[in-house]
């Protein structure tokens, strides 16, 4: 019987908080205090990302978090890394896309947009709030990640006004934007235009932050 590979991992490691993130799978993407339990709370995880992938028509195999591999430690900011948000680019993103790969990380983004839209859609419209009271209600974030990824669109070369967050044919129209501005890439233009995204960088952010935020809405759903 052949062993599950290890999964490759990107570590972006701030002074207060470390992401690990699954290079080959954009969104599975969790941060801890440190290495040792960032790469945990990446394990724990997937069992909730898993039903991502098969959204996307892939498969994730149960034993793809019993063993990472880091490709990349990248030193983090206060700014991205601690504030909560891995910002950080590695060598690795810089890579063309290969045959099918835009196609399949296409799939990855669009099954992540997905599952927070079903999750947001279920959830009541207060959430639960932390011991201080912060916190947003769902609506908020809503508008939070619809208004981020209009930022995130102009980081691929896009120029998209921010839709409302009701206006669900223009949130179609700037998404369907961002797939099509990703999957163009050519072996050439691996390198963006100073601060802009390459392509493998842009679907680990974009997907990590529609699931971060559908996840946060599910667990502060409850009592």
């Amino acid at each position: 019987m052949t062993a599950q590979p290890a999964t490759d991992v990107i570590l972006e490691i701030g002074r207060k908080r470390v992401f690990a993130c699954a290079a080959a799978w954009p969104g599975w993407c969790r941060s801890g205090r440190s290495e040792e339990l960032a790469l945990e709370a990446l394990a724990a995880y997937l069992p909730r990302y898993a039903p991502v992938a098969r959204r996307a028509g892939l498969v994730l195999p149960a034993a793809a978090a019993d063993a990472f591999a880091v490709t990349e430690r990248l030193p983090g900011t206060a700014g991205y890394t601690d504030f909560g948000a891995p910002g950080e680019i590695a060598a690795g993103d810089y890579a063309p896309l290969a045959d099918g790969e835009a196609i399949r990380i296409a799939a990855l983004i669009e099954a992540s947009w997905a599952a927070f839209g079903d999750i947001a859609r279920a959830a009541p419209a207060q959430l639960r709030k932390g011991p201080r009271g912060g916190g947003r209600d769902t609506d908020q974030i809503i508008e939070h990640v619809i208004g981020a990824e209009a930022s995130f669109a102009r980081k691929i070369g896009l120029r998209h006004r921010r839709p409302a967050a009701g206006d669900e044919p223009a949130i179609a129209a700037m998404r369907a934007a961002i797939i099509g501005a990703l999957g163009q890439q050519a072996p050439d233009e691996a390198s963006p235009p100073p601060g802009g995204w390459p392509a493998r960088y842009a679907a680990r952010r974009i997907a990590w932050h529609a699931l971060d935020h559908a996840w946060e809405i599910e667990d502060k759903s409850g009592a």
